[in-house]
């Protein structure tokens, strides 16, 4: 009887390592992919001269698009939204609709709006877990319902669209991206 005990509570053990590994593998999956939209986006956004912020392609097909200081906007408000859908909560900021506030006109506040939503987005990224990732919650657009890892792989994804709108932006401007150095 013994060693049924022993062999039970060593089971036990090898399923919450097995758990604590998947976690882990997770934690790594999910945070790896903001973290590699992340570095991408905010060095672009540094990049840009601060002069540039208000640019936007007026020709053509690019007709009424948004500034490039509105695309990092929208991006990071997008990353503050999703991110609080997947962890239950409302965002911590204003984040004016999807527009991003008002108020972020420099570079710098622009830039540090961005930088908080990936924070955040991180926090959304690192509460996921094999037990709460297939969750579904309340999509923050429209009355649907996502899983928790689809919300944070629709920042990502968000991110890395809005990246490739940036660096036509930069290179329209001479500005080389940093990813491209």
């Amino acid at each position: 009887m013994k060693w049924k005990i022993a062999l039970w509570g060593s089971a036990a053990l090898l399923a919450r390592l097995t758990f604590a590994a998947d976690n882990a593998a997770l934690l790594k999956t999910y945070d790896g992919a903001v973290k590699s939209a992340e570095s991408e986006v905010v060095s672009l956004a540094k990049a840009m001269p601060a002069e540039k912020y208000g640019f936007a392609p007026t020709g053509g097909a690019f007709q009424g698009v948004r500034t490039f200081a509105a695309q990092v906007k929208h991006l990071a408000a997008v990353n503050y939204m999703v991110a609080a859908a997947a962890l239950g909560e409302k965002p911590p900021v204003d984040t004016n609709g999807e527009s991003g506030p008002e108020a972020a006109s420099s570079k710098e506040a622009v830039v540090a709006f961005l930088e908080g939503s990936f924070a955040y987005l991180h926090k959304a990224a690192q509460a996921m877990t094999a037990g709460n990732q297939m969750e579904e919650v309340k999509a923050p657009f429209g009355n649907s319902r996502m899983t928790r890892a689809e919300l944070v792989n629709l920042a990502v994804s968000h991110s890395f669209d809005h990246y490739g709108q940036m660096v036509v932006y930069a290179r329209m401007n001479g500005i080389v991206p940093p990813a491209s150095r």
